[in-house]
Protein backbone atom coordinates (compact mmCIF):
# COMPACT_ATOMS: atom_id res chain seq x y z
CA UNK A 1 0.00 0.00 0.00
CA UNK A 2 1.27 3.45 -0.95
CA UNK A 3 2.69 5.68 1.76
CA UNK A 4 3.33 9.20 0.53
CA UNK A 5 6.91 10.41 1.06
CA UNK A 6 5.49 13.95 1.25
CA UNK A 7 3.65 13.16 4.45
CA UNK A 8 6.26 13.25 7.20
CA UNK A 9 4.00 13.78 10.21
CA UNK A 10 2.63 10.43 11.49
CA UNK A 11 -1.00 9.95 10.58
CA UNK A 12 -3.65 8.60 12.93
CA UNK A 13 -5.14 5.16 12.27
CA UNK A 14 -7.80 6.74 10.06
CA UNK A 15 -8.46 10.20 8.68
CA UNK A 16 -12.21 10.72 8.29
CA UNK A 17 -12.90 12.30 4.90
CA UNK A 18 -16.06 13.60 3.24
CA UNK A 19 -16.28 14.25 -0.50
CA UNK A 20 -18.43 17.08 -1.88
CA UNK A 21 -18.81 17.58 -5.62
CA UNK A 22 -21.85 18.24 -7.83
CA UNK A 23 -20.54 15.95 -10.59
CA UNK A 24 -21.70 12.48 -9.64
CA UNK A 25 -19.15 10.55 -11.70
CA UNK A 26 -16.22 12.61 -10.40
CA UNK A 27 -17.48 12.35 -6.82
CA UNK A 28 -17.88 8.59 -7.02
CA UNK A 29 -14.44 8.26 -8.60
CA UNK A 30 -12.91 10.10 -5.64
CA UNK A 31 -14.78 7.90 -3.18
CA UNK A 32 -13.52 4.78 -4.97
CA UNK A 33 -9.96 6.12 -5.09
CA UNK A 34 -9.85 6.99 -1.42
CA UNK A 35 -11.54 3.76 -0.42
CA UNK A 36 -8.37 1.92 -1.46
CA UNK A 37 -6.21 3.87 0.99
CA UNK A 38 -5.57 2.34 4.40
CA UNK A 39 -5.24 5.67 6.22
CA UNK A 40 -8.41 7.24 4.84
CA UNK A 41 -12.01 6.51 5.82
CA UNK A 42 -14.63 8.08 3.54
CA UNK A 43 -17.51 8.81 5.92
CA UNK A 44 -19.82 10.75 3.58
CA UNK A 45 -20.24 12.00 0.03
CA UNK A 46 -22.67 14.36 -1.63
CA UNK A 47 -23.04 17.39 -3.89
CA UNK A 48 -20.94 20.49 -3.27
CA UNK A 49 -24.13 22.42 -2.57
CA UNK A 50 -24.61 20.21 0.50
CA UNK A 51 -21.01 20.52 1.76
CA UNK A 52 -22.04 22.46 4.85
CA UNK A 53 -24.56 19.78 5.76
CA UNK A 54 -21.96 17.05 5.29
CA UNK A 55 -19.68 18.83 7.74
CA UNK A 56 -22.46 19.39 10.28
CA UNK A 57 -23.80 15.83 10.14
CA UNK A 58 -20.58 13.83 9.86
CA UNK A 59 -17.88 16.14 11.27
CA UNK A 60 -15.11 14.79 9.02
CA UNK A 61 -11.47 15.60 9.66
CA UNK A 62 -11.09 16.69 6.03
CA UNK A 63 -13.62 17.76 3.40
CA UNK A 64 -12.65 17.41 -0.26
CA UNK A 65 -14.52 20.07 -2.20
CA UNK A 66 -14.81 20.11 -5.97
CA UNK A 67 -15.71 23.63 -7.05
CA UNK A 68 -15.97 24.06 -10.83
CA UNK A 69 -17.88 27.33 -10.50
CA UNK A 70 -15.41 29.19 -8.29
CA UNK A 71 -13.04 27.57 -5.81
CA UNK A 72 -12.39 30.64 -3.66
CA UNK A 73 -16.10 31.50 -3.35
CA UNK A 74 -16.93 27.93 -2.39
CA UNK A 75 -14.21 27.84 0.27
CA UNK A 76 -15.35 31.18 1.69
CA UNK A 77 -18.91 29.87 1.94
CA UNK A 78 -17.73 27.06 4.21
CA UNK A 79 -15.66 29.26 6.51
CA UNK A 80 -16.67 28.47 10.06
CA UNK A 81 -19.00 25.62 9.07
CA UNK A 82 -16.95 23.22 11.15
CA UNK A 83 -14.00 24.47 13.19
CA UNK A 84 -12.37 21.03 13.31
CA UNK A 85 -12.84 20.21 9.62
CA UNK A 86 -10.06 21.11 7.18
CA UNK A 87 -11.24 21.91 3.65
CA UNK A 88 -9.17 20.84 0.65
CA UNK A 89 -10.38 22.37 -2.61
CA UNK A 90 -9.88 20.54 -5.88
CA UNK A 91 -9.47 23.39 -8.33
CA UNK A 92 -11.31 22.90 -11.57
CA UNK A 93 -11.56 26.34 -13.15
CA UNK A 94 -8.92 27.78 -15.46
CA UNK A 95 -8.46 30.76 -13.15
CA UNK A 96 -8.31 28.77 -9.89
CA UNK A 97 -5.13 29.50 -7.94
CA UNK A 98 -4.08 28.29 -4.49
CA UNK A 99 -3.50 31.75 -3.01
CA UNK A 100 -7.10 33.04 -3.22
CA UNK A 101 -8.46 29.66 -2.12
CA UNK A 102 -6.30 29.59 1.01
CA UNK A 103 -7.13 33.22 1.72
CA UNK A 104 -10.82 32.34 1.50
CA UNK A 105 -10.43 29.81 4.30
CA UNK A 106 -9.42 26.48 2.78
CA UNK A 107 -6.51 24.57 4.31
CA UNK A 108 -5.40 23.08 1.03
CA UNK A 109 -5.62 23.32 -2.74
CA UNK A 110 -5.02 20.51 -5.22
CA UNK A 111 -5.11 21.07 -8.97
CA UNK A 112 -7.63 19.13 -11.02
CA UNK A 113 -4.86 17.35 -12.92
CA UNK A 114 -2.90 16.34 -9.79
CA UNK A 115 -1.85 12.75 -9.29
CA UNK A 116 -3.85 10.62 -6.81
CA UNK A 117 -0.81 10.36 -4.52
CA UNK A 118 -0.64 14.16 -4.36
CA UNK A 119 -4.25 14.31 -3.21
CA UNK A 120 -3.69 11.70 -0.51
CA UNK A 121 -0.55 13.51 0.66
CA UNK A 122 -2.51 16.78 0.85
CA UNK A 123 -5.17 15.11 3.02
CA UNK A 124 -2.52 13.97 5.48
CA UNK A 125 -0.73 17.30 5.47
CA UNK A 126 -3.77 19.49 6.18
CA UNK A 127 -4.94 17.08 8.87
CA UNK A 128 -1.56 17.60 10.53
CA UNK A 129 -2.11 21.36 10.55
CA UNK A 130 -0.15 22.28 7.43
CA UNK A 131 -1.24 24.42 4.49
CA UNK A 132 -1.06 22.96 1.01
CA UNK A 133 0.75 24.26 -0.88
CA UNK A 134 2.88 26.06 1.68
CA UNK A 135 4.54 27.97 -1.18
CA UNK A 136 1.30 29.84 -1.92
CA UNK A 137 2.27 32.68 0.41
CA UNK A 138 3.16 35.91 -1.38
CA UNK A 139 2.96 39.65 -1.02
CA UNK A 140 -0.32 39.54 -2.96
CA UNK A 141 -1.73 36.88 -0.64
CA UNK A 142 -0.63 37.80 2.90
CA UNK A 143 -3.12 35.48 4.62
CA UNK A 144 -1.35 32.46 3.13
CA UNK A 145 1.45 32.87 5.69
CA UNK A 146 -0.98 31.81 8.44
CA UNK A 147 -1.54 28.23 9.54
CA UNK A 148 -5.14 26.93 9.38
CA UNK A 149 -5.53 27.34 13.14
CA UNK A 150 -4.11 30.86 13.05
CA UNK A 151 -6.56 31.76 10.29
CA UNK A 152 -9.44 30.38 12.37
CA UNK A 153 -8.26 32.43 15.34
CA UNK A 154 -8.09 35.55 13.17
CA UNK A 155 -11.66 35.04 11.94
CA UNK A 156 -13.02 34.54 15.46
CA UNK A 157 -11.16 37.54 16.87
CA UNK A 158 -12.40 39.67 13.97
CA UNK A 159 -16.03 39.00 14.88
CA UNK A 160 -15.43 39.97 18.51
CA UNK A 161 -15.01 36.61 20.23
CA UNK A 162 -12.87 36.54 23.37
CA UNK A 163 -9.88 34.26 23.82
CA UNK A 164 -11.91 32.10 26.19
CA UNK A 165 -14.78 31.78 23.72
CA UNK A 166 -12.36 30.84 20.94
CA UNK A 167 -10.68 28.28 23.18
CA UNK A 168 -14.05 26.63 23.86
CA UNK A 169 -14.96 26.70 20.15
CA UNK A 170 -11.69 25.10 19.04
CA UNK A 171 -11.19 22.79 22.02
CA UNK A 172 -7.82 24.28 22.96
CA UNK A 173 -6.48 26.25 25.93
CA UNK A 174 -6.79 30.01 26.34
CA UNK A 175 -2.99 30.18 26.43
CA UNK A 176 -2.81 28.47 23.04
CA UNK A 177 -5.33 30.93 21.60
CA UNK A 178 -3.20 33.80 22.87
CA UNK A 179 -0.16 32.21 21.24
CA UNK A 180 -2.01 31.96 17.91
CA UNK A 181 -3.11 35.58 18.25
CA UNK A 182 0.49 36.65 18.82
CA UNK A 183 1.64 34.75 15.74
CA UNK A 184 -1.11 36.34 13.63
CA UNK A 185 -0.19 39.85 14.78
CA UNK A 186 3.50 39.25 14.10
CA UNK A 187 3.06 37.59 10.70
CA UNK A 188 0.62 40.22 9.45
CA UNK A 189 2.47 43.10 11.12
CA UNK A 190 -0.59 44.26 13.02
CA UNK A 191 -0.81 45.82 16.48
CA UNK A 192 -4.11 44.88 18.10
CA UNK A 193 -7.57 43.36 17.65
CA UNK A 194 -8.89 46.46 15.92
CA UNK A 195 -6.20 46.06 13.27
CA UNK A 196 -7.12 42.36 12.99
CA UNK A 197 -10.76 43.24 12.36
CA UNK A 198 -9.91 45.81 9.69
CA UNK A 199 -7.56 43.35 8.01
CA UNK A 200 -10.20 40.60 8.01
CA UNK A 201 -12.78 42.93 6.46
CA UNK A 202 -10.37 44.18 3.79
CA UNK A 203 -9.51 40.64 2.74
CA UNK A 204 -13.07 39.29 2.78
CA UNK A 205 -12.46 36.93 5.71
CA UNK A 206 -15.57 38.13 7.55
CA UNK A 207 -18.72 39.86 6.35
CA UNK A 208 -19.41 43.50 7.17
CA UNK A 209 -21.84 43.55 10.08
CA UNK A 210 -20.84 40.12 11.39
CA UNK A 211 -18.89 41.63 14.29
CA UNK A 212 -20.51 41.10 17.68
Amino acid sequence: MFSSPASITPWPSKIRVAVADDRTLFREALVHLLGDRDRVDVVAAGPATAAGDLIAQHQPDVLLLGAPDGAAAAARGLAGAGAATRVVVIGCGRDDLPGPVLTAGAAGFVAFDAQPDELVAAIGAVHSGERVPASAASDDDPVAVLSPRELETLRFLAVGMTNREIAMQLGISVKTVDTHRGHVLKKLRLRNNSDLTRFALQHGLVELGSQG
